[in-house]
C-alpha cells in the first residue's frame, strides 16, 4: 500500500479501494479535529493539507467564484503555447478518458482551466463542482487536488478519494502532470485526467506522463522548425561576417555560428544590453528577423572567462569576469545547482545526481531539468549539457566550505564531499 510514502501513485494494483478510502476518510477527519491520524498520509498529501489550511480553505466549502467569461477563456486559450499541441494531447488522452469515464483537463500555469473534454456524464458531475473552463483550480481556491498540487509541487501527482481536502471532491480521483516549455524550462500548465474514485488506477500516472512528454516533444519540434527558418536568414549574414559571430533566437538558442566552436545556447539577448558570450567576449545584440546577431563589440577580442559565486551581495548571484565584470542575481536553488556543477568539474552531473543532492532522491528529474534550463537562460554557454557541467575553458573559483554550508545547510541529507 502506498500510504506514508511520497510516491506519485495513490494506489497499487492490489489496493483494496474501499478499505483504503475508509482509512483516508478517518485520517481526514482526524486532521481536521486536531488529533493524530491512525493512517499515515503520503508526504505530498500532508504538505498540501498544510498549505491549504494556511490558505483558510474550508473543507465543506462548495461555493466557488464564477468562472471567467467565455471571451476570456477563448483569449487565454489563444495565448497559451499548449494550444499548438492540444491535438496531440487529445489523441493521447481524450479517447481514453471517454472510455474510462474520465475527463481530460488542461490548465494554465496559474491554475486557470483552459480545456475540459471527455465523458459527458463525468463532465456534468464536474459542473456541479465548478470544475469547468474559466475556473481557478489552485490549492488556494479549491484545496488539495491533483492540478493545484502538481502546480505547487512542480511534479506529477495522483490523488484518490479523501486525499482531496474539500469533502465534495472525495468521490473523485485525479492524476496530473505539469507541462513545460522545453526551450526555457518554464511551466506552461498542467494536464489532468479526473474521474470517479473507483476508477483510480496506478497506470494512469504513466499514461498522463507519457502524453505530456509527447506534447513537449511537439513543442520542441516547433522550436527546431523556427530555428531552421532563422538559419536561412542567418546564412548570408554570417557569410559576410569578418570575424566570429552567432545568430540566436529570442531564448538564446543558437541557429548558426561562424568563427568559433559550436554551442547550442547562450544567455538571453536583450535590446540595448551588452552581454558576455563565452568564447566570443562582450557583445551588443543586433536585432535580425526572428532573432539576434551577436558579434564582439570590444576591439581587444574575447578574453579569459572566470566564474565565481558571490553570496555576500544583495541579491546573491554569480559573477562572470571576461573583458568586463558581469553580475547575475540567482535564486537560492540556482546557486545550489551552480555550486554542484562547479564542484563536479569536467565530469559534470546528470539530472538524477543533482536530484539526489537537492531532494534526497533521484526522482525529481523533470524539476531539475527545468531549473537547469532556466539557469542556462541566464548563463547560456557557461553551462554545457549531457552531462550538465561548467563549459570547457571557463576558469572556476570554487565555493568555500563555508559557502557550501550557507547554501545547503549543515544538515544536508546528502553530505557534500570535500573539494579535491
Amino acid at each position: 500500500m502506498p500510504h506514508g510514502d511520497d510516491g506519485v501513485c495513490a494506489v497499487t494494483r492490489s489496493t483494496d479501494l474501499r478499505q483504503h478510502a475508509r482509512l483516508l476518510h478517518q485520517a481526514h477527519d482526524a486532521r481536521l479535529q486536531g488529533t493524530r491520524p491512525t493512517t499515515a498520509l503520503r508526504r505530498v498529501v500532508s504538505r498540501s493539507w498544510d498549505r491549504v489550511l494556511s490558505y483558510g480553505v474550508a473543507p465543506d466549502g462548495r461555493s466557488l467564484e464564477d468562472p471567467a467569461a467565455p471571451d476570456v477563456v477563448e483569449r487565454r486559450r489563444a495565448e497559451s503555447p499548449i494550444a499548438s499541441v492540444l491535438p496531440q494531447l487529445r489523441a493521447s488522452l481524450t479517447a481514453v478518458a471517454e472510455d474510462a469515464e474520465h475527463i481530460m483537463v488542461v490548465t494554465a500555469a496559474d491554475g486557470f482551466v483552459l480545456w475540459r473534454e471527455g465523458a459527458v456524464r463525468v463532465g456534468r458531475l464536474a459542473d456541479s463542482l465548478g470544475f469547468m473552463p474559466g475556473a481557478d483550480w489552485t490549492e488556494a481556491s479549491v484545496g488539495t487536488n491533483a492540478i493545484g498540487t502538481a502546480l505547487a509541487e512542480h511534479a506529477s501527482v495522483q490523488l484518490f478519494s479523501a486525499e482531496h481536502f474539500v469533502r465534495a471532491q472525495h468521490p473523485w480521483t485525479c492524476t496530473a502532470s505539469p507541462i513545460h516549455d522545453p526551450r526555457t524550462g518554464e511551466m506552461l500548465g498542467v494536464v489532468d485526467l479526473s474521474g470517479p474514485a473507483p476508477t483510480v488506477h496506478p497506470t494512469t500516472v504513466a499514461l498522463v506522463h507519457t502524453a505530456v512528454r509527447l506534447a513537449e516533444t511537439g513543442l520542441w519540434g516547433a522550436h527546431e522548425t523556427r530555428l531552421e527558418g532563422l538559419r536561412a536568414i542567418a546564412a548570408p549574414m554570417l557569410a559576410r561576417a569578418t570575424g566570429p559571430a552567432l545568430v540566436v533566437d529570442d531564448h538564446g538558442w543558437v541557429a548558426a555560428a561562424t568563427g568559433l566552436a559550436p554551442r547550442e545556447r547562450v544567455g538571453v539577448p536583450r535590446a540595448g544590453e551588452a552581454m558576455l558570450v563565452h568564447g566570443l567576449g562582450a557583445c551588443l545584440p543586433d536585432r535580425v528577423p526572428g532573432g539576434w546577431l551577436l558579434r564582439p563589440s570590444d576591439a581587444a577580442g574575447p578574453g579569459r572567462t572566470r566564474l565565481r559565486l558571490d553570496l555576500d551581495a544583495e541579491p546573491a548571484g554569480a559573477v562572470v569576469e571576461g573583458n568586463e565584470v558581469w553580475r547575475h542575481a540567482l535564486s537560492r536553488r540556482h546557486l545550489q545547482i551552480l555550486a554542484l556543477l562547479m564542484r563536479a568539474g569536467s565530469h559534470g552531473m546528470d539530472a538524477a545526481a543533482i536530484s539526489r543532492v537537492l531532494y534526497d532522491d533521484g526522482a525529481h528529474l523533470v524539476t531539475v531539468r527545468a531549473e537547469l534550463s532556466r539557469l542556462r537562460r541566464v548563463l547560456g554557454g557557461l553551462i554545457a549539457a549531457r552531462p550538465y557541467r561548467i563549459a570547457p575553458g571557463v576558469e572556476v573559483l570554487a565555493p568555500t566550505p563555508l559557502d557550501e554550508t550557507r547554501l545547503f545547510g549543515a544538515g544536508n541529507a546528502t553530505p557534500l564531499q570535500p573539494w579535491p
